[in-house]
This record gives C-alpha cells, sequence and structure tokens, in this order.
C-alpha cells in the first residue's frame, strides 16, 4: 500500500526456480546490467538469497539490502513474501547512494550517461577468466579491438586502477562476493579512454559463487569539477553527497573490521588469552559499536534534515514490530537483569508506517528505557490504538523526566547533563522526525520518580 506524496513500492515476482516473472522497472534496470532479463534467473544476488529463503522457510522475511548497479550502491529494505508458486518482493526503501543533490548535477549526470550508452558485457568465473562476451546498445555498445580471449584472466585484459582512497571496489566485490560498481580499468597496452567496470556474483541454486557477470562502459566524463562552479550550483549542495559517502567508506568499512578482529580475540578463538586481554578486546568491540552507532546517527541525521526526505508507508504490524524490538534488545535487557514485557503473540495492531522506519525507533525507544531503568525493574512495550491512531507505548521504571526538561529531550545532542558514553544525543530527534514523516508522532507522558512513557502514534489503515 502506497500513500500520495511517498516514495513508490519497488515489486517483482520470482518463480519457485529462482526465475524473474516480472518486475517494476528500477528492478528490471537492475537484472538487465547484470546479464539477465524477465524469465531469466533473477541476477540480482542480494535479492535472489531472501527469495530463495523465504520460498524454502514459506514464511515472510524483510531484511536490509545493498545492493550496486551501474552508477551507485543502492541501499534498499526488502520484504519477501511467498504466494502459492512464487514469491513476491517489495522493496519499501530504495536509496541511491551518491545520488545528485541538485538539478545542476543531476542534468549533468543524464548528460553523462547519454553519452556513455549500455557499454558492452563480459562473464568471467570465480577465477576471474573470461567465460563470455556481448555487445551492448548504441556506438558505445560495440566490443572493443581487440575483444578479450576466452578464458584470458580480466586483469590481464584491463589495467585495474584504484580510487582515491587506494581501493579497489571489484576486489572487494570478489572478496566479499557481492556487487561492485565504478572501477576503473585501463585496456592492457592500448591507448584510448578508460572503463568503468561493474559487476554482480552469480550464484548456483546451493548458493556456490560461479563467477560475475557485469558492463564495461567507456568512461568519457568530464572530471573537472569546475564544471559544477561555473554552472552556479552552491558548494553547500554537494557537501552531504561528499559527505555521506566518505562516512560510509572512511569509517563503517574500517570499524566494521576492527569489531570483528576485537570479537575474535575476545572470543579467543586461536587460542586461550589472559582474562585481562580478553577484556581489553571486549572493551575495544564495545567501543567500536558505539563509534558506528555514532555514525549511523550522523547518517540519518544528514538525510532527514534534508527539505526532500521522505519515507514510504505501507502497513505493518505495531504489536509484530514491537515483539521484533524487543528481542533485538532481550540480551542488553539480561546484561541489566531487566525485563521486557512486549506484546503478546497473537496481538496485531495495524498502522501504516515504513516497517524499517517503525522498528528503528521502537528499537530506540526501548533501548533508552533499558538504559535508564534501575536494574532488575520492568520495561513494558504496549500496542493498541487511540482517538483514530495506532499507538505502541514503551514505559519504564526510571527516574522520569521533570517537566521543564520534557521538550529538551527531543532535541538534537541533548543528553540532558548526563556524560556516560551512551548515546550521541540524537536518537529521539531522529526518531519523532522519522515519526512525523510517517504521518505520526512521538508523545512523552513522565513525572519524576515515575519513569517515562513514550508513545508513538502512526495513522490507521
Amino acid at each position: 500500500m502506497t500513500v500520495p506524496g511517498s516514495p513508490s513500492i519497488v515489486r517483482a515476482t520470482v518463480a519457485a526456480d529462482g526465475r524473474l516473472l516480472s518486475a517494476d522497472p528500477p528492478l528490471l534496470v537492475l537484472q538487465r546490467q547484470a546479464g539477465a532479463d524477465l524469465e531469466d534467473m533473477l541476477a540480482v544476488p542480494q535479492l535472489a538469497a531472501i527469495a530463495r529463503l523465504s520460498s524454502r522457510l514459506r514464511t515472510p522475511i524483510s531484511r536490509p539490502v545493498v545492493a550496486a548497479s551501474r552508477n551507485n550502491l543502492i541501499d534498499m529494505w526488502v520484504r519477501a513474501r511467498p504466494e502459492g508458486d512464487h514469491v513476491d518482493l517489495a522493496v519499501i526503501d530504495w536509496q541511491e547512494r551518491g545520488e545528485p543533490s541538485s538539478t545542476v548535477e543531476a542534468g549533468r549526470r543524464d548528460a553523462d550517461l547519454a553519452a556513455l550508452g549500455e557499454g558492452w558485457g563480459w562473464a568471467i568465473d570465480p577465477q576471474m577468466r573470461f567465460v563470455a562476451m556481448f555487445a551492448g546498445e548504441g556506438e558505445n555498445g560495440a566490443l572493443p579491438d581487440p575483444p578479450p580471449v576466452l578464458g584470458m584472466r580480466l586483469s590481464a585484459y584491463f589495467r585495474l586502477m584504484p580510487d582515491d582512497l587506494g581501493e579497489m571496489a571489484i576486489l572487494e566485490g570478489l572478496a566479499l562476493r557481492r556487487g561492485f560498481t565504478d572501477q576503473l580499468a585501463l585496456l592492457t597496452g592500448a591507448s584510448g579512454a578508460p572503463y568503468l567496470l561493474s559487476g554482480q556474483p552469480i550464484f548456483d541454486l546451493a548458493g556456490r559463487l560461479t563467477g560475475f557477470r557485469g558492463r564495461a562502459v567507456s568512461d568519457v566524463r568530464d572530471t573537472d569539477e569546475s564544471v559544477a562552479q561555473e554552472s552556479g550550483a552552491p558548494d553547500l549542495d554537494i557537501i552531504p553527497q561528499a559527505f555521506g559517502k566518505r562516512l560510509d567508506r572512511s569509517l563503517r568499512r574500517p570499524l566494521g573490521r576492527i569489531i570483528a578482529n576485537a570479537d575474535s580475540i575476545s572470543a579467543q578463538l586461536e587460542g586461550p588469552l589472559r582474562p585481562d586481554y580478553a577484556d581489553y578486546a571486549n572493551d575495544i568491540a564495545a567501543a567500536g559499536r558505539h563509534l558506528m552507532a555514532l555514525v549511523d546517527d550522523l547518517a540519518d541525521l544528514q538525510a532527514i534534515d534534508r527539505p526532500d526526505f521522505s519515507v514510504a508507508v505501507e502497513e505493518v504490524d505495531l504489536a509484530d514490530l514491537g515483539r521484533r524490538a524487543a528481542g533485538l534488545l532481550s540480551v542488553k535487557a539480561l546484561d541489566r537483569r531487566i525485563e521486557i514485557l512486549a506484546p503478546g503473540a497473537a496481538e496485531a495492531v495495524p498502522a501504516l508506517g515504513e516497517f524499517r522506519r517503525v522498528l528503528q525507533i521502537l528499537v530506540n525507544l526501548i533501548g533508552n528505557a533499558i538504559r535508564y531503568s534501575p536494574e532488575g525493574t520492568q520495561v513494558h512495550v504496549r500496542a493498541g490504538s487511540h482517538a483514530g491512531r495506532a499507538t505502541i507505548l514503551v514505559a519504564d521504571q526510571g527516574p522520569g523526566i521533570p517537566a521543564e526538561a520534557q521538550a529538551q529531550v527531543f532535541m538534537k545532542f541533548e543528553r540532558l547533563g548526563r556524560d556516560d558514553p551512551g548515546g550521541s544525543g540524537l536518537g529521539l530527534y531522529i526518531s519523532r522526525r522519522l515519526a512525523r514523516a510517517m504521518g505520526g508522532d512521538i508523545l512523552l507522558e513522565s513525572e519524576p520518580g515515575e519513569g517515562a512513557r513514550f508513545i508513538l502514534t502512526l495513522p490507521l489503515p
């Protein structure tokens, strides 16, 4: 279900054997960029994996996905639902990283794409040897002269070039078995315009990687940044895009490696350690997760403060989302001997909202309740409806919030004088902005000494 003014939900239908039966244009473009079409096997591996899992388990599945198009990485929130002999896919959030932030830049990229054409296609096996080449559309779709020879390694035909951060997208894609885009490459021993390579991994029905299929597009774009300046595009329009890309590549990736390595050391997978060394590793992992949460908050802040920010809206179940959020935080609550009383398994409260964003709000509200509650207390999560609105309440037994401070808790970076490392002071600000973007709100009821009750309201279907 969509609501006027919200982003459209992108849908597709996948057969039981993995063939893409139908797809809205954005997903069909991804399928074709991966070298396939309708009635072919779904060639976007992340979506294919969700469809297979939903079909095998015969249950709906919702999860985030990052896919690669020819020009961008695409963050999606995908829901798969088995229906008879097929699976229905619905992408309820589609965010392209590096999407143009001004009409001037957007027009420039459209002109670039028109000049680039579709390029020519290639396929390689897991050892990076060419197994197929095929011409694309238009003049730029012609195979180069000379074309690669079957069995030749891709790295022998192309000289792969690092980006401005010294990284190679194709090597990361191969290592992590995921799609890549914008890998700069030069023909070995030949002159002419460089190429941009993009590709998607191919898996068999058993989930084994069988190679990559992708495109090689002549990179004839003008890289002189003065073009944007001469066009009159203000610098501020470009800052969010560059900031978001740097944030993702310069912070998230190294933090992820730090956390993973610290967890491995703490788990003593390579042998026993002194207890204090294992504790140091635990501290490093905890600090890394805290920094990752700050990065996520800053990325969300960047998005929701943009004037064009909007959310996708569909029918969700607030009681189910309350149970999911409580489950995600059950270990954290157990560590502090706090009991989360979630809605019962038979409860259902339909509402209109974006599944991923509502879950994000509830995880923040319940996480705050756990953080500020005394050990050995309870956090209540109750879903219902009131005054024509769907509601879900999160109540704790903490110290409460004075009336004069209640408006402050929804401000940016406000933590009411707390100096512990428990949060960024952005969670409630982001949560209320998200709730209002979905046509709802977050209300606060509290008295000193009587805990706090945060109530998320959303429209009824």
